[in-house]
């Protein structure tokens, strides 16, 4: 964060940096060999993108998914790796020590950070498009029967046509 403002309209955060930390810390963990193909979870990496997306406070973590989503991009390594941390995050952060409550709200603010890029115009990024069909369509991600899509009618019919149209 930021040194607090008295100034309400300054940024809370320090965007730029939180970016930075997100790519380095992916870089460096790509770069780590890994000793199995399921060692994406008992990583320093990934201890430390759980820390942050439970200890930040709603605006960071939007800020946080925001910069996991930056890097879904075209066919590579660096893609596949951030793909499968939102992936991982959906599904498993908060399993053990969580209320379902605030697992449920990270898993609608990640769906939130992925929408958010589908629903403007083509074309995008292979990265995001792999990742949210992975999310739509992998039933251990039991998307479809999360209440926040089913919160309201236009959401569900939002969620249907983008999914269609995957």
């Amino acid at each position: 964060m930021l040194p607090p403002s008295s100034d309400t309209s300054q940024p809370r955060y320090n965007v730029p940096l939180l970016n930075s930390l997100v790519l380095y810390v992916g870089v460096q963990a790509i770069t780590q060999p890994q000793q199995e193909e399921a060692s994406l979870v008992n990583t320093t990496a990934m201890s430390l993108f759980e820390h942050l997306i439970v200890n930040l406070d709603e605006e960071g973590r939007y800020l946080f998914l925001n910069a996991l989503a930056n890097q879904l991009r075209y066919p590579n390594n660096h893609t596949h790796y951030f793909s499968c941390v939102l992936l991982y995050l959906f599904s498993e952060i908060g399993k053990t020590d969580q209320t379902i409550d605030f697992r449920e709200e990270i898993q609608e603010q990640i769906t939130r950070v992925l929408l958010e890029r589908l629903i403007v115009n083509r074309p995008h990024p292979w990265g995001l498009l792999i990742t949210f069909i992975e999310l739509v369509k992998n039933p251990r991600y039991q998307f479809w029967n999360k209440p926040f899509v089913h919160c309201a009618a236009d959401i569900e019919r939002l969620f249907e046509n983008v999914g269609r149209s995957l």
